[in-house]
């Protein structure tokens, strides 16, 4: 409220104090046409703010007047270059040359008035007013012109600002996407994994007892490496970890590793590669990875015993095209649920340009195949 208050009482302070100048210390002794005359030229700079131009224009019917009845020059012509000056700080370039025009033919028909006689005379107060009504308008100008700049550089600031903070929170959001993918895929499958193997340490347990004891400690090695991979992808490491840190993270050369897991838990896989990982780059690797990782863990959940799997991978030069089939007889898909299952093998994918198709065999079985865009390595490093 005092913001939008203020200006008008500075106005108000400034007529008045224009008033008590003109008219001097003795106002009784002025004719009170003179007063009122001074009145009708200060009045109109109470509200110079709300309507510049009609100020203005105000004040220059008044100075007008004040010209017909052959009043001289008084202290409160002033008004007119008060008014000039808010037209040119506050309206726009139109209404400020119109002000100008205005206010420069009124200083040629006073100096033709009351200016001295003679061409050469004549040009003195003509320059000297109209030098004054520039610097004015000049002044006026170039506040408005910094003024504006200054308000530019603010919005500007904010609007930096603001996609500052919407920036932070996409990248916090798609890093929470990318942990979700990661931890779904972690636990998913080496859960899938530690199940189908406890189910397997119970059955050779009375009959192998010593396939059991194996089985049961690749069940700890699964949970162990599981943990370490959470804690891996969490950033949260601990100091007795330090090995896992120098560890790189699976990538196409953990295929072998991968099936051998997946044979152990009772999928029997099958690997077929096809080209040189070494001109993968790393994240790409890892999608490739973790695409073979989330179809054959939901052939483990979902196909029924006696299944077998094939994963077929081809490393072309610029793309990646990854096969995962069973012959089983699933015919649902394993997981739809958004950011997780095939919805998140979806998105990996397509965080490289490419595509991914899950569905049923004509003869049964189910099928993943996906085609991914290989970035150069050179760009991925940098």
């Amino acid at each position: 409220m005092r913001a939008q208050i203020q200006p008008a009482v500075f106005d108000a302070l400034l007529t008045a104090a224009l008033f008590v100048v003109s008219v001097g210390p003795w106002p009784e002794l002025q004719p009170p046409g003179l007063l009122i005359l001074q009145m009708a030229l200060l009045w109109p700079l109470v509200w110079r703010r709300r309507a510049p131009l009609v100020a203005f224009c105000a004040v220059a019917a008044a100075a007008f007047v004040q010209w017909l009845s052959g009043v001289q020059p008084i202290p409160a012509d002033v008004a007119l270059l008060v008014a000039l000056y808010t037209v040119a700080k506050c309206s726009s370039w139109p209404h400020t040359l119109l002000a100008g025009a205005v206010l420069e033919g009124g200083i040629l028909l006073a100096s033709a008035r009351w200016g001295p006689e003679g061409e050469a005379r004549f040009l003195v107060p003509v320059t000297f007013l109209t030098a004054v009504a520039i610097a004015v308008a000049s002044t006026a100008t170039y506040l408005k012109m910094r003024r504006a700049y200054l308000t530019s550089v603010e919005d500007r600031a904010v609007r930096l600002e603001r996609e500052r903070d919407q920036q932070a929170r996409l990248a916090v959001t798609e890093e929470r996407a990318r942990i979700a993918r990661e931890m779904h895929d972690i636990v998913t499958h080496n859960l899938s994994v530690m199940v189908a193997l406890a189910d397997a340490a119970v059955f050779a347990q009375s009959c192998f007892p010593g396939k059991a004891s194996d089985t049961m400690r690749q069940i700890s090695d699964t949970g162990r490496q599981a943990l370490t991979d959470m804690r891996r992808s969490l950033g949260v490491l601990r100091a007795d970890e330090r090995e896992a840190q120098l560890h790189p993270l699976p990538g196409i050369a953990q295929l072998q590793a991968l099936t051998d897991q997946m044979r152990a838990a009772g999928l029997p896989t099958a690997l077929g590669l096809e080209g040189d990982p070494d001109r993968v780059p790393t994240t790409a690797q890892l999608t490739v990875y973790r695409l073979v990782q989330e179809a054959l863990t939901n052939t483990l959940k979902h196909a029924p015993p006696g299944t077998r799997a094939d994963v077929r991978v081809r490393l072309l030069p610029g793309a990646a095209t990854i096969e995962i089939t069973d012959d089983g007889r699933t015919t649902q898909a394993p997981d739809n649920t958004t950011g997780h299952g095939i919805a998140g093998m979806r998105e990996r994918a397509a965080a490289f340009g490419g595509t991914l198709h899950a569905g049923p065999l004509p003869g049964g079985g189910w099928r993943v195949s996906a085609r991914i865009t290989l970035p150069d390595v050179a760009d991925d490093v940098s």
